[in-house]
């Protein structure tokens, strides 16, 4: 059972070095079983004495700076989450969308290559990530001394034990199993019946049917076992980062140089498109490309977040933590 002491002191400990975990969790705990215990001597419920202590102790990443002795300078102590949090959300929510967005206006323009189109998203990403960085910090840092109206501004109101994590189970669903599944076996059937009834001739280089359409259905049997691995009872973690990351890797390198060397798409398929003055190989190419590519990142990404929502909030031992109860 996770209780409301346990969840603060985890919240608390992920934020510090591990060697230092033992000793903090055992001050940490003998100290709010006091406080608590002193509030039911005198009369508290157990359960108002306990949250009581903890709004008193204040908000835990602030707590886990003070015990890791974290200098703050730029950002003073009391903006110093709210600064991390933004910033976090920011690099992690809008620039991928901003990355996107350009990845497909440069598909469109006229003349765009694979490699102009690649640089200059990586060149915005870059550039993009900059400017958030360096505006969230010069906003923060001139609203913390204006003094009092930095708060409202901010959206900052005090912390309670209701903002702690829930540390619950980081596992799939049967009907998150369900769509992950869908995507490889959509992928296999649709490899196969492209060879035979969408088109009087095949969709995709027949020649690859030597290799890499075999390879792919065989990397696609990989997610297939990933998935149902990870409904069995695989949580979130590092671990099943690197297992979604490598098969990501397997389908998406390969894929990428079959359509840049001209190797993805039936010759014979392309040369029966008409359509007008569009180019329909420059469409499908980079079309394929940017799907691949942000798909893969995507997919990526979003595991990794998942895992790191699991490390900071699953039932799981904090290493270097007592077991829970």
């Amino acid at each position: 059972m996770t209780t409301l002491i346990d969840r603060y002191v985890y919240t608390v400990l992920r934020r510090v070095p591990e060697q230092q975990r033992t000793d903090i969790e055992r001050e940490l705990r003998a100290s709010i079983d006091d406080a608590v215990e002193a509030r039911v001597g005198a009369g508290d419920a157990s359960d108002a004495a306990t949250e009581q202590t903890l709004l008193e102790l204040g908000d835990p990443d602030r707590l886990a700076d003070g015990y890791a002795e974290r200098p703050q300078y730029l950002i003073g102590p009391e903006f110093y989450p709210t600064w991390t949090r933004l910033t976090r959300t920011l690099l992690l929510t809008v620039l991928p969308i901003v990355v996107t967005v350009i990845v497909v206006v440069g598909v469109l323009e006229d003349g765009a290559t694979f490699g102009s189109v690649l640089g200059s998203a990586i060149g915005s990403a870059l550039t993009v990530a900059a400017h958030m960085v360096f505006w969230t910090t010069g906003v923060i840092w001139l609203l913390e001394r204006t003094g009092s109206a930095a708060g409202p501004v901010l959206g900052r109101r005090p912390w309670t034990p209701a903002d702690l994590p829930k540390y619950e189970p980081g596992r799939i669903t049967a009907v998150e199993l369900v769509g992950t599944l869908l995507w490889p076996v959509l992928v296999i059937v649709g490899l196969v019946l492209q060879q035979f009834t969408f088109t009087d001739v095949p969709v995709l280089d027949p020649a690859n049917w030597t290799f890499w359409w075999p390879y792919f259905i065989g990397v696609m049997i990989l997610e297939v076992g990933y998935g149902i691995w990870l409904f069995r009872g695989q949580a979130w973690n590092h671990t099943v980062t690197a297992v979604n990351a490598a098969i990501g890797v397997l389908f998406a390198a390969p894929l990428v140089w079959l359509v840049t060397t001209d190797r993805f798409f039936n010759p014979q398929f392309l040369a029966g498109l008409h359509w007008g003055d569009v180019d329909p190989d420059r469409w499908l190419t980079f079309g394929t490309l940017a799907a691949t590519v942000i798909g893969t990142v995507w997919g990526v990404i979003d595991v990794a977040l998942r895992a790191e929502r699991a490390r900071r909030g699953r039932p799981g031992q904090v290493p270097g933590t007592a077991p829970m109860i």
